[in-house]
């Protein structure tokens, strides 16, 4: 059974900067604290973006002065940024809310119980009977998973609609006391946005005509877990909240493992990489791309959309992944009859690949 993504739509946060003012705002924070400013500023100018969206006006950074503010603040920005997500993306598919059926909620930059889906329940008016699937932990590979656990929902009740909501405000757990080269790289690559995923099963079509003769289908997903990796990416939890882990091996562990994961995906459905029309990469950063497109013998061009996504907000986590699908629909339109190929990399470390067929 397939199902059909009948809409994807993305926001940024709504304060916008280009990158060399959150550079500065930065640069003071760990000079503060002993950091070297000049690193700081070649480590940002490594990553390619230019610009990000923050939850916050620039200034009251510094008023986060522990975990639970900057926690806070997640929950009521994360609140308000994934009701905008996902009225948007029903209204695109021409859907009402009380047409979902499961509402599967994603993040990893912040902590809610009750979760911000159920927050956002009785806000956008959906049924009190609607499934509740919170998540956290995933990372980036969370835009690319999500979408592969709504295609098995959709597959046991075809005639059901899904919602994925991916919210990540990553410059909330900024730590300016934590000079590592680790927290100056992510300080400079990680912005904050939002990205919500509209899924019809098979036997219950998106009711907006232009939807439903785009809308791609989701073929078949794949799940990679890589033995003794564990320490490669993620959080350190401590009393001043979530402390980014991030091992310059990542790009070693993605050239020896990715080729032949996706090249088996792919054939398992009798196809090979040049057969795919789109690629819809999350983009983890230059290094991460750069060997991404080597591995897998790519176009030069084949990733630009991830590249200019990478540049004009840089690494929004889960939802990176899914505003370069929101790209791919609007402006790409493969053949009909096609695949693509939807790819995410996070924590774990792991890989999701979902097969896509336009």
């Amino acid at each position: 059974m397939t199902t059909r993504i009948a809409a994807v739509h993305g926001l940024p946060a709504p304060h916008r900067y280009p990158q060399q003012a959150i550079t500065d705002m930065i640069a003071g924070a760990f000079h503060r604290n002993g950091g070297d400013r000049r690193r700081l500023h070649g480590l940002h100018r490594s990553t390619g973006v230019r610009a990000r969206d923050l939850a916050l006006p620039l200034e009251e950074y510094a008023n986060l002065t522990g975990f639970q503010a900057a926690n806070d603040a997640f929950i009521r920005q994360a609140t308000a940024l994934g009701a905008r997500a996902v009225d948007g993306a029903l209204r695109a598919a021409g859907l009402r809310p009380a047409d979902v059926d499961l509402l599967l909620f994603t993040s990893v930059t912040g902590l809610a119980t009750p979760s911000v889906d159920a927050r956002l329940v009785q806000r956008l008016g959906l049924r009190p009977d609607v499934k509740r699937l919170p998540v956290f932990g995933l990372g980036c590979v969370a835009g690319a998973a999500g979408i592969a656990r709504l295609h098995d929902y959709l597959k046991g009740w075809p005639d059901h609609v899904a919602v994925l909501l991916s919210v990540e405000l990553c410059s909330l757990t900024f730590q300016a006391a934590d000079t590592s080269p680790a927290n100056m790289i992510a300080s400079g690559l990680f912005g904050d946005g939002a990205a919500a995923v509209v899924a019809c099963g098979e036997r219950r079509l998106p009711a907006a005509e232009a939807s439903a003769a785009e809308a791609p289908a989701v073929v078949a997903t794949r799940s990679r877990m890589y033995p003794d990796t564990e320490h490669a990416m993620g959080w350190e939890i401590g009393e001043f909240g979530l402390r980014v882990v991030l091992d310059p091996c990542v790009p070693d562990i993605v050239r020896r493992h990715l080729a032949d994961d996706v090249s088996a995906f792919l054939g398992d459905h009798g196809l090979k990489p040049d057969d795919v029309t789109a690629w819809v990469c999350h983009p983890g950063g230059p290094k991460i791309l750069d060997t991404v497109t080597d591995a897998l013998g790519l176009a030069p061009d084949a990733l630009d959309l991830t590249w200019r996504h990478l540049a004009e907000a840089g690494n929004l986590s889960s939802s990176s992944v899914l505003h370069v699908l929101r790209d791919t629909l609007a402006e790409r339109r493969p053949p009909p009859g096609s695949p693509g190929l939807l790819l995410a990399m996070g924590p774990g470390f792991c890989c999701e690949l979902v097969l896509l067929r336009w």
